[in-house]
């Protein structure tokens, strides 16, 4: 499967508009503690990226959380961990979108709401 590029403009219109997201959270649990996306129609999944690197390696799917029928939308600080996580996640077949500029471009969007 192909990885797609949302924007934060265009994410946070999916959730102005109710639609549901599941979002997927790569950074360490402190920083996701600190500070993650959320909304009413918002499934937040905080799973590190070493776990999703480490299911390259692993022959059957730890994590059978995630859904594979649906769009998951994976962030991190800045998009690059999102990036490789994306790959790992899309050679696995799961529907994968990354969020362009993660959590530090989602807050510089939210400055202009």
């Amino acid at each position: 499967m192909s990885i797609t590029v949302i924007t934060p403009k265009e994410l946070f219109q999916k959730m102005k508009a109710n639609e549901k997201v599941i979002l997927l959270d790569v950074r360490a649990e402190e920083k996701y503690h600190d500070f993650h996306i959320d909304g009413p129609k918002v499934d937040s999944y905080n799973i590190h990226k070493e776990e999703i690197f480490n299911l390259e390696k692993a022959e059957n799917l730890a994590n059978e959380s995630l859904p594979k029928d649906k769009e998951i939308i994976v962030t991190c600080t800045t998009g690059n961990s999102a990036t490789k996580c994306a790959n790992v996640l899309s050679t696995l077949n799961y529907n994968v979108t990354v969020l362009e500029g993660g959590i530090t471009a989602w807050k510089e969007y939210l400055k202009t709401k």
